[in-house]
């Protein structure tokens, strides 16, 4: 199967040793008739040819253009008859024929010297040129330099070298499920023949960042134990126009060479965008000839031989539609985010590669961790066992995991960001607002932990609930439960001083966002009706499919949507400055115990809530 590859590579190495070869025969030459005129010719001054001239002792002599050549009559004391002189006289000619000594004209023969003198440095430039060539090549990431820029430059993974299968893959059950199906035809096409179906050609793995795309597609290799072609999607485009479609031909005429196999293109929407959509961006036309060769080779391939191509994104509303048509990427498989299960089985995984404590749980793990994908508990897990080191511990506890979820979330403890005493006040304040709203509010996450710690870049403090199962579907009211939750510290600092500041500036974010989404996407606003004025996200990206200036709704339209999403944010901030103030003891008692010990778990509020005044009434 590499014998055609192997060979060419004996020639090309036989090709230049031969070049090598021509160069030291011709240097060989050129030294040994120096050398053996030097060892038969003696070079002498012309006053001393002058004085053997007049001697009588030249026999004859070959005139040069620059040089005399001559023979003696008889050898020298040295033993040597021949002579070589610089040409001086003018009136030679007169002098050798008063001596009567034979003389005769030559013709000079340079062509070795001639020949050298333009190969050697025509040699010289083109190696440095090679050198400079293939050192930017390098630089610019073409491999073996400009010969092999047309090259695929994917790599490959023997069945042998992957050593990833379905038991290295876990929360993603469904994803697995489907691609069996790609593994089992690989093994036994002749069974999907049978009755005339057929696999499909591209199987597009779709997903947030971090889900498993990549993993979930090397272990199909791993499991049907055949060789593994990875590319992303970015190799393809370089700055010379036409690499990218050659190097589609190249990866493609690879893995027909080795079927059967798998090509995988990681990240796809570098590659497949869609044509046409960004026009002013530059290689905008080398990106489309490379997609249309990506189509064209699509196209050409037959499955039946064993040749399966997967692909991952994480943008599959950019991607053009002629990739996902039938017949190319016919088959979608979505690796979403895992659920609580799915955590679970995730950290089985990867809490065999740490030394565990006794307290460890991965239910309670997977608690404190929804919306997690892979790759975050992957990182919670080091995270976890980098912490426990750094007290000197024996083995890892539930304390490292939970303060890892809290680097995660809430980002690096900034304890040497000192506060003022009264800044201080308001973020105790602040955040004991959030708690005692969720505490009061039926339905809302348990309050984890409460901190005034400063965190992160800009946060003073955190509170953090513990969802106690995983949603898909929510109310209005449960919604406006989270909207009060979330302006329960600005409720806090408006009642105790009378006044507000920028410590919930992001609360206020999230809190339009969610005022926005109830009143154009869920269509949960009376007065504005059943309609939806914002189409869905589509993206797994937080940044794309915001709403821009391509609206479907008139100006009236617009100012009613604003006064709605500001009427549900006074109305829900109303009612969480009345949840204060009607348990304002609770929330000084919980402000001074926050100060005095900077962090309050989920039993202290508990415990603060049941022996304050009244404080039965409120639901936990």
């Amino acid at each position: 199967m590499h014998a055609p590859a192997d060979e060419g590579f004996v020639e090309k190495k036989t090709q230049f040793n031969l070049w090598y070869f021509v160069i030291a025969t011709i240097a060989v030459l050129y030294m040994a008739d120096a050398w053996k005129q030097f060892r038969q010719v003696e070079p002498i001054p012309y006053s001393e040819f002058q004085k053997l001239l007049a001697a009588g002792k030249v026999k004859e002599i070959a005139i040069l253009d620059n040089y005399i050549q001559g023979t003696l009559v008889s050898p020298g004391a040295d033993g040597r008859d021949k002579f070589i002189t610089t040409r001086v006289e003018i009136d030679l000619a007169r002098d050798l024929e008063k001596y009567n000594v034979k003389f005769t004209g030559v013709v000079q023969s340079t062509w070795l010297k001639d020949l050298l003198g333009w190969v050697i440095p025509a040699l010289v430039f083109f190696g440095i040129w090679m050198f400079v060539m293939r050192r930017f090549a390098e630089k610019q990431g073409l491999g073996g330099g400009f010969m092999a820029i047309g090259k695929s430059k994917a790599k490959i993974y023997m069945e042998s070298d992957t050593k990833v299968t379905f038991n290295d893959v876990a929360g993603v059950d469904e994803a697995k499920e489907e691609l069996q199906e790609v593994v089992n035809f690989l093994k036994s096409p002749q069974d999907y023949s049978r009755l005339g179906g057929r696999l499909p050609k591209g199987v597009l793995l779709v997903g947030p960042p971090g889900t498993g795309k990549t993993l979930l597609a090397r272990a199909v290799a791993g499991e049907a134990a055949v060789p593994f072609l990875s590319i992303s999607g970015s190799e393809f485009v370089e700055m010379f126009v036409g690499v990218g479609a050659a190097r589609v031909r190249d990866l493609f005429e690879q893995a027909r060479q080795k079927a059967p196999a798998i090509i995988f293109i990681d990240e796809l929407d570098a590659l497949g965008r869609a044509r046409g959509a960004f026009g002013g961006m530059g290689g905008h036309d080398e990106k489309e000839q490379t997609l249309n060769q990506l189509l064209v080779e699509m196209d050409g391939f037959d499955p039946s031989a064993g040749l399966v191509l997967l692909a991952a994104t994480n943008r599959p509303e950019i991607l053009d539609p002629a990739l996902l048509r039938a017949g190319r990427f016919d088959r979608q498989v979505l690796v979403d985010r895992p659920d609580r299960v799915g955590r679970v089985q995730i950290l089985n995984v990867h809490l065999k590669k740490v030394r565990l404590g006794s307290d460890v749980s991965p239910q309670e793990i997977a608690a404190l961790t929804p919306g997690f994908s892979g790759a975050d508990l992957a990182n919670l897990v080091n995270e976890a066992a980098l912490l426990a080191t750094r007290r000197h511990a024996q083995a890892v506890e539930m304390q490292d995991f939970n303060s890892g979820v809290e680097r995660i979330v809430a980002g690096l403890e900034k304890k040497n960001r000192l506060l003022n005493p009264h800044e201080r006040r308001v973020v105790a304040y602040h955040e004991m607002g959030h708690a005692l709203v969720a505490a009061a509010l039926p339905g809302s996450d348990p309050v984890h932990k409460i901190s005034i710690i400063p965190r992160g870049v800009g946060a003073l403090g955190y509170t953090i609930q513990r969802p106690t199962e995983d949603r898909f579907l929510m109310t209005r009211a449960e919604l406006e439960n989270k909207m009060a939750v979330l302006l329960g510290g600005r409720a806090a600092e408006h009642i105790v001083f009378q006044h507000l500041s920028t410590g919930a500036a992001d609360d206020l974010q999230k809190v339009t966002d969610i005022a926005r989404s109830m009143v154009m996407r869920y269509g949960m606003d009376p007065t504005l009706g059943h309609v939806a004025y914002e189409s869905e996200r589509r993206s797994f990206l937080p940044d794309l499919g915001r709403p821009g200036n391509d609206r479907s709704y008139s100006d009236e339209t617009a100012c009613e949507i604003d006064h709605a999403v500001r009427s549900l944010i006074e109305k829900t901030f109303e009612r969480a400055v009345q949840l204060l103030a009607e348990r304002r003891s609770i929330l000084e008692a919980g402000a001074k115990q926050l100060l005095e010990q900077e962090t309050i778990t989920e039993k202290d509020l508990a415990a603060l809530v049941q022996s304050a005044p009244g404080g039965e009434a409120a639901p936990a």
